[in-house]
């Protein structure tokens, strides 16, 4: 099962009207949870069960990103279910969270933060799409409660052309607000543009 599903709102918090805030909580946190309440059953019965949630690392060594508007907070109580679900389920069901270093190409991306130019910025949605196929091939059992970076991840299962995903090569990558400042991309993947 995979948890994609996202309402956002960027505003700062004395600009954020009540009713954003509480349709964000709505689909993102109480979404999610609601989604895996009513799966865990048939999950439960799977030979290989996953839930994949597509939120941000919940716990981070260095410097973590955050800010407070209601979409973080929403996107992070995704991946609080991320937590929860993995220690509750250790063994059974594989739980981990995937997150993008950089911004994705997008409607939300187009319409909402930033238009053509972080468009051109961005990765396609191959890149995370990626990473989520490899999450779910993995044995359930044994991996779980991770905070996945999506080239990290597939890095680490042996991929190693990043730059097929850029959208535009001739800029450089944006870097997504939610990944930690100190966390490094693989090596040979780099944020500058293509030349």
């Amino acid at each position: 099962m995979v948890n994609n599903a996202s309402a956002i709102n960027v505003t700062p918090v004395a600009q954020t009207e009540m009713r954003r805030f509480d349709l964000m909580h709505q689909i993102n946190t109480r979404g999610t949870f609601v989604v895996c309440r009513y799966a865990l059953p048939y999950l439960e019965k799977a030979e290989n069960p996953h839930i994949l949630m597509l939120s941000p690392a919940a716990r981070h060594e260095g410097e973590m990103v955050f800010r407070p508007h209601g979409y973080a907070i929403a996107k992070f109580g995704m991946s609080l279910v991320v937590l929860g679900l993995a220690g509750e389920t250790r063994g059974r069901i594989g739980v981990n969270a995937l997150w993008p270093r950089t911004t994705i190409a997008t409607a939300a991306i187009q319409n909402l933060l930033g238009g053509d130019a972080i468009m051109r910025m961005s990765r396609t949605p191959e890149n995370p799409g990626g990473g989520g196929r490899k999450n779910l091939r993995q044995a359930g059992q044994k991996l779980f409660g991770n905070f996945l970076i999506d080239d990290t991840f597939l890095a680490g299962e042996g991929v190693t052309d990043f730059d097929r995903y850029r959208f535009d090569p001739s800029q450089p990558l944006a870097p997504d607000f939610f990944v930690p400042d100190d966390s490094v991309p693989p090596p040979g993947v780099s944020l500058k543009p293509k030349t």
